[in-house]
């Protein structure tokens, strides 16, 4: 029987550090891997990020079907020869983190090791994940709606709505989201409840 961190969905964020002066050849290499994955079965997409236009860091990330699917790319020569491509380049593997489902808001990553292939750890059920998301977001909405409204009614209706969404975001992402599943941690988990043990 197949289990469930087996059929979600993988995700894979790799920080790589480049030496100053190959960023043209480092856009061209990503790209090329891009390209390579893309014909893969159960490829689902990839890009890459830099924090700013001098920054030495380059974040990478790259998604498929399932945790087979992922393997066989990672297995391939094909990704073999293009690792080995960046050699003149002076690349260097920091990160390797592998996340199924959105669970990166609940645990840490199952790994940080380069080269480590094991199936990521089953992620809570996704109805769990979003009842924990609504327990937060539905209280900080009416919060931050209801001071939109006091503090920004003379503001037009989209300048309100993003305002309310830089103030979400990092809030959700930094503050709330991480207090509420470390409380909620037994329930997404199937453990026995804190005043229970």
């Amino acid at each position: 029987m197949t289990t469930p961190a087996t059929t979600s969905p993988v995700t894979v964020s790799i920080t790589r550090h480049l030496e100053a002066g190959h960023e043209a050849e480092m856009v061209s290499w990503l790209s090329a891997g891009m390209a390579l994955a893309e014909r893969f079965p159960g490829f689902l997409g990839a890009g890459w990020v830099r924090p700013d236009t001098d920054s030495e860091t380059w974040h990478m990330l790259y998604r498929f079907a399932d945790h087979d699917a992922l393997l066989h790319w990672e297995q391939s020569p094909q990704r073999a020869w293009w690792r080995s491509s960046a050699s003149g380049l002076g690349v260097v593997e920091s990160r390797v983190e592998k996340r199924t489902g959105i669970e990166g808001w609940f645990d840490e990553p199952t790994s940080t090791d380069v080269g480590d292939l094991r199936p990521a750890a089953a992620a809570p059920p996704r109805w769990k994940q979003a009842c924990v998301i609504f327990l937060i977001f539905f209280p900080l909405s009416l919060v931050v709606n209801w001071l939109g409204v006091t503090l920004l009614a003379d503001v037009v209706l989209p300048l309100r709505v993003l305002v309310s969404v830089l103030v979400m975001t990092p809030v959700m992402t930094y503050v709330a989201l991480p207090w509420i599943t470390r409380r909620m941690e037994w329930w997404l988990h199937d453990r026995p409840a804190p005043w229970r043990r």
